[in-house]
């Protein structure tokens, strides 16, 4: 490589972004495309934290602030974690980053050595094994399959434990499959983590409000208050307040690990927007209203999703407990031939043959760890959403 970095080498760009970029790059020539690609609520931002941002701009409020969150923010999150998740956090235990993925970021950088093992369940956001891998460590992939509805089991969590294990990332519910464990499950997998006290858990929880069908949602160390000292809450303002440009995530975990990702943060990005941190005020403490309508709209919109691509041939849905998204199997798809006369081999043929046959752009699971599968995200309109299913429906009709 030369004058580039080697830790570049170890990662390359996000897969979900890149066929977003594609999409929208067809879509600028004038092709008929629905994207289905970005993890993005379609929901605009509520007027009241449009509001608190105005106001700390007319304010003032402009001005560096401390590396990692105000005061107040900071206290909002305390209070945060206390009402819906019965954590208690001093201020001196929250880090607050710009967006969930620079909190993450941090934490991984400041805790990873060469060597060290990092337990990442299958299917996996895209960008958890590529930050273990840029910090120097190893990506340990676990697999869940379509079966167990996307969970890994305690058993398979205690195999894949070893001296090296330095980290478990936990997500639920989970991008890109929805999954979401419940108290029960949950509780298995952190009486595993008990029995090895060198294993930290960085339980990524953005989705955290977005369950459907009366799923109640807990966490790894509320539900197993013994994980406390060793395990890092994330969450953020993208997904359920609808605030995914505004770029504010947080985190609450042990002083020691917090202390260490802002000396980090001082030597990087420094604070977050001074403005975004004073909505963030707001979306905590203001009114949690929207989130159950907006929850309405969503779990109507699974419920299309699902019954429509399980209509579809060689296609296999599972239904999700949460988040925005679908992770059906085109298993039964694959040695067909699409309509350009390419036989299909993998799921990123499948997504790709979509995309020119039909204008629909969706994410190949093997970029998430486990194929033949595909990524949908139904975080859009209804119309769209069944336009879009109807032409899966085509493309899988029209395979021979």
């Amino acid at each position: 490589m030369g004058f580039l970095a080697e830790s570049l080498g170890r990662i390359k760009p996000s897969p979900t972004i890149a066929i977003t970029g594609l999409a929208k790059e067809l879509k600028a020539q004038g092709k008929d495309v629905i994207a289905l690609s970005a993890g993005e609520p379609d929901f605009d931002t509520p007027d009241n934290i449009k509001e608190a941002a105005i106001a700390a701009i007319r304010r003032g409020e402009t001005k560096y602030t401390v590396v990692d969150g105000i005061p107040e923010l900071k206290a909002a999150i305390c209070r945060k974690f206390k009402r819906e998740n019965g954590l208690d956090y001093k201020p001196s235990q929250i880090s607050v980053g710009t967006g969930g993925k620079q909190v993450l970021f941090n934490a991984l950088v400041c805790t990873i050595n060469p060597g060290d093992e990092v337990i990442i369940p299958a299917p996996y956001w895209v960008s958890y094994p590529d930050i273990v891998l840029f910090a120097g460590g190893t990506p340990v992939p676990v697999v869940a399959k379509l079966e167990d509805g996307f969970k890994i089991k305690p058993e398979a969590l205690e195999k894949a434990i070893t001296p090296k294990t330095k980290w478990l990332i936990f997500n639920s519910p989970s991008n890109p499959s929805g999954a979401a464990y419940t108290r029960a499950e949950l509780k298995a997998l952190t009486d595993v983590l008990v029995k090895h006290p060198h294993v930290w858990v960085l339980s990524d929880d953005m989705y955290e409000h977005l369950v459907y069908d009366d799923f109640e949602f807990t966490t790894p160390a509320q539900v197993e208050p013994k994980l406390y000292d060793r395990t890092l809450t994330l969450n953020g303002l993208s997904k359920a307040y609808c605030m995914t440009g505004w770029r504010l995530g947080y985190a609450g975990g042990p002083e020691m690990l917090i202390k260490a990702m802002a000396s980090l943060q001082s030597q990087s990005t420094t604070n977050p927007s001074s403005i975004t941190q004073w909505a963030g005020v707001e979306a905590l403490d203001g009114p949690q209203d929207f989130i159950p309508r907006n929850n309405k709209a969503f779990k109507e919109r699974r419920d299309l999703v699902v019954s429509m691509l399980n209509q579809a041939k060689g296609l296999k849905c599972p239904k999700p407990e949460g988040a925005f998204y679908v992770f059906p199997s085109c298993e039964g798809t694959m040695g067909k031939t699409a309509p350009s006369g390419k036989k299909l081999a993998t799921d990123e043929d499948f997504v790709k043959e979509l995309l020119a046959a039909e204008g629909v752009a969706v994410v190949h699971g093997s970029a998430f760890g486990l194929g033949p599968a595909f990524r949908v995200s139904y975080a859009t309109s209804n119309k769209e959403l069944e336009e879009a299913c109807a032409r899966i429906q085509r493309f899988c009709g029209n395979l021979k």
